[in-house]
């Protein structure tokens, strides 16, 4: 199978899943589809042990495609927030080892990609941050995205960083608890695969037990029928004033 937002890359018995949506990987449709059918499928390839998720050097994803959430009308939103939560829902679900490389720029829905691997690696540098900062355009944060922040940082503090609008660094991620290591850029993608290599060692049906024993309230999250949260961020989205709000960003942004 081809994709056109991500490219892929075998090792022994792992995949290196790298985030290839243009300059600075903003979240679309397409990525998410792509996202979505190649865990599916490496979930269920018994050649293949584990997974790293990585962007490009510098910029691991600007978060969502506004222009196209603009522009797109309806039909679009429908289909783009829907593929969204399913996509979430099958990373969250992988079975195996899954180890995300943040190599840059990771606010707001890219902030959400990362959280749902198991073990992340992000690289130190004055524009490498992630969070959720969506109050500083006055969009509201989807309740998927809601409830994972509010499981890694905790909800009280979650719900601080966010009227703060805050945004971390690598060292500050560490701190509490987004990222598991904070390392010289260059160095992202060797530590997680090291990291990697260490599960992978574990016999595959103790880990995916595990895994899932130690997550439920992760997975409390997204199993079930996800269509009404879905409805409810399309109405928000749909709404006048976020109609409004994301035209003035699209046209700030060319400017």
């Amino acid at each position: 199978m081809s994709y056109t937002s991500i490219a892929l890359e075998h090792k022994e018995n792992y995949v290196i899943v790298q985030l290839d949506g243009g300059k600075v990987n903003q979240i679309n449709t397409a990525m998410l589809q792509d996202l979505k059918d190649v865990f599916l499928a490496l979930d269920r390839d018994e050649s293949v042990k584990g997974v790293i998720l990585s962007g490009r050097p510098h910029g691991f994803s600007a978060g969502l495609d506004i222009a196209s959430l603009a522009s797109g009308g309806s039909e679009y939103a429908q289909d783009f927030w829907r593929c969204f939560h399913e996509t979430l829902q099958v990373m969250i679900r992988f079975s195996k080892p899954f180890v995300c490389a943040i190599t840059g720029y990771a606010p707001a829905g890219g902030t959400i990609l990362a959280l749902c691997a198991d073990y992340r690696v992000m690289g130190q540098g004055p524009k490498h941050v992630m969070g959720m900062h969506e109050l500083k355009l006055s969009m509201l944060i989807p309740e998927i995205f809601s409830d994972i922040y509010a499981y890694h940082l905790g909800e009280k503090r979650a719900w601080e960083a966010v009227q703060l609008k805050q945004l971390f660094d690598s060292d500050e991620a560490l701190e509490v608890g987004l990222v598991n290591e904070s390392v010289p850029v260059e160095e992202v993608l060797v530590r997680s695969e090291i990291y990697l290599k260490s599960l992978l060692i574990v016999y595959p049906p103790a880990f995916r037990e595990t895994k899932r024993l130690m997550r439920k309230n992760l997975l409390k999250i997204v199993d079930g029928d996800l269509s009404k949260k879905i409805t409810d961020v399309v109405n928000n989205f749909s709404d006048p004033h976020n109609q409004t709000i994301m035209q003035e960003f699209m046209n700030n942004f060319k400017k």
